[in-house]
This record gives structure tokens, sequence and C-alpha cells, in this order.
């Protein structure tokens, strides 16, 4: 009798051990995030979620992950200088009046595209007119007051 007390107990604590094993894994482990891919010097590492792409490597304190260069950012520069060059160059040709090639658009005015705009300033002479025109319609404004108020008591 107790030797079969003893063989349930064996048996149950084995049955029971896997799911306990399973229970004390990491939580989110297997949540698809990560995908790693055997190289020759360990793994890359893929983080499903960012793009971002990672060696790792066994270090003498264990393993270690260090980010792999991005040269989409390098790319996207790069593309970012290609358009600012032909924005330029197609503004050069329509001042000079040449026609665009092959069905080639105008850019839109670069203010509704964010990059930087040529600001063109009033001369003074713009200024002096504009300070009397102010100046014009301030004494008007001011006259109207004036006879406002002079008609209020009647």
């Amino acid at each position: 009798m107790i030797r079969m007390a003893f063989v349930l107990l064996v048996a149950g604590f084995a049955l029971a051990t896997p799911s306990f094993a399973q229970d004390t894994s990491t939580p989110g482990a297997d949540d698809g995030r990560f995908s790693f891919h055997r190289v020759q010097d360990g793994f890359l590492r893929l983080d499903n979620r960012t793009g971002q792409v990672s060696m790792c490597t066994r270090q003498s304190a264990g393993w270690a992950c260090r980010a792999v260069a991005d040269e989409r950012v390098v790319l996207e520069s790069e593309i970012a200088r290609l358009q600012a060059d032909n924005a330029a160059l197609k503004k050069e040709m329509l001042a000079k009046g040449l026609p665009l090639p092959n069905g080639m658009k105008a850019d839109p005015p670069s203010a509704a595209r964010g990059g930087d705009q040529d600001l063109k300033l009033p001369s003074n002479a713009e200024l002096d007119r504009m300070m009397v025109f102010m100046e014009k319609v301030w004494r008007r404004l001011v006259e109207m007051m004036v006879s406002i108020q002079r008609d209020m008591p009647k």
C-alpha cells in the first residue's frame, strides 16, 4: 500500500513537472516579437515590431546583442538631398523660361512641402507707403470717435 502511494506520488510529480516548467517561462516569450536566424558568429535577431536587426554573440559573461547599423537612415537622407537638388534644378529651369523635360511638373511652392522658401521682404519705400496709409486710417478712426462723442449728447 505504501509502495502504491509512493508510485502515485512520483507519477503525479512527473506529470506535473512539465506544466510547472511551462508556467515558469518568461512572460511574452512566445509573443512572436523576435525572430532569430543562425549565422556563422551567432544569431541575427529581427525585432518584428520595429524592424531593428541585432547581432547576438556569445561573450564571456553570456550573450550580448548589438544593433546592426541601419542603412535606411543613410538612404533616406540621400533621397532628401536628391529631391532638394531636383527641385532646385527645376526652379532654375523655370526661372530661365526653359520647359521641363518629358512631362515633368513644377513642384508645388516649397512652403506647402515644408522646405525652405525665399522670403521677399518689402523695401523701405513700400514700408513708408504702408505707414502713411496706416496713419490715415488711424486719424480717420479717431475723427469718427470724436464725432460720435460730440453727437452723443444731442
